[in-house]
């Protein structure tokens, strides 16, 4: 049986949690979940990958059992959330790692590798997003609109995200048999999300992650430079974040290994068995 550590640090006034697993000499995996999810979303792929490698697995600031504080004593943006996420890693000693991103993950580790490239020793996307063919216009639409203008309308339509019903739509839209997707994911989301408070968080997160489309131009010309080997693991039916999002890696990565799996944006929840020898070949040539 594989050893899974749960722990807590103080981490610039804010407590994180984070999963810790495998041995600390070995060569480090940091995995950033994405939104609404948390560490959680890994409990079944760090067991699996614990025997060769190091895992660490954070909640950020605002998810999980990380603290969350208040909208109004914390600036909730993705700068931010990279920064404490950058402290944690400094505090843990990890300085070179493979880089694992999911949606909100991914724009806090693309942040992580271009404040510091050298630290990357290879990145694995999990439908986590870096160019704007991968943004679905159906689901980008309401939140566009919330970015050119803040109104009760448009922020009305925004928190429909943070409602059960979208919750579990995230998890099960794109999944071909429901019955393998865990619902207590979407219920521990969602009683996560309901926390008095927190939506005024999720809420500046929205509307920062417009930021993210701007650095997008940076993030290119990051991989062209650095030619970082990159694994695209996608759920060919993510109604976010689409399979021609992974396919443009390619663009400025030529050698990236792209594989569109059956599966939504929770990908781990019904395909783990496809997506962990991948993961391992991955890692066993790269890491």
């Amino acid at each position: 049986m594989v050893t899974v550590h749960h722990r807590y640090v103080k981490v610039d006034g804010h407590d994180i949690f984070y999963r810790e697993a495998g041995p600390k000499d070995q060569p480090t995996v940091v995995l950033l979940h994405g939104f609404p999810a948390s560490s959680l979303m890994f409990r079944h792929l760090i067991p699996r990958l614990a025997d060769r490698w190091h895992l660490v697995a954070p909640d950020l600031v605002g998810f999980g059992l990380s603290a969350a504080p208040d909208a109004k004593e914390f600036t909730y943006s993705f700068d931010s959330l990279a920064d404490v996420t950058e402290s944690l890693l400094g505090r843990l000693g990890v300085d070179r790692y493979t880089l694992y991103v999911h949606d909100h993950g991914a724009a806090v580790g693309w942040r992580l590798a271009l404040r510091t490239p050298g630290a990357i020793s290879a990145i694995i996307t999990q439908n986590g997003n870096a160019y704007e063919e991968g943004l679905q216009p159906e689901f980008f639409e309401v939140i566009r609109d919330y970015w050119r203008e803040q109104n009760q309308e448009t922020e009305t339509a925004v928190r429909q995200a943070l409602t059960a019903e979208l919750t579990r739509w995230r998890y099960l839209s794109g999944v071909r048999d429901e019955t393998l997707v865990d619902p207590t994911t979407w219920v521990h989301d969602h009683e996560l999300l309901s926390r008095p408070g927190i939506d005024r968080a999720h809420l500046a997160l929205f509307l920062d992650y417009s930021t993210n489309l701007a650095l997008y131009p940076e993030v290119h010309r990051y991989f062209r430079e650095q030619q970082v080997p990159l694994l695209a693991i996608w759920g060919k039916g993510d109604p976010i974040h689409g399979p021609a999002g992974a396919l443009a890696f390619g663009t400025d990565l030529p050698d990236a290994e792209v594989y569109l799996i059956a599966g939504g944006h929770f990908l781990l929840e019904s395909a783990l068995d496809a997506v962990v020898p991948l993961i391992r070949e991955f890692l066993d040539k790269h890491a």
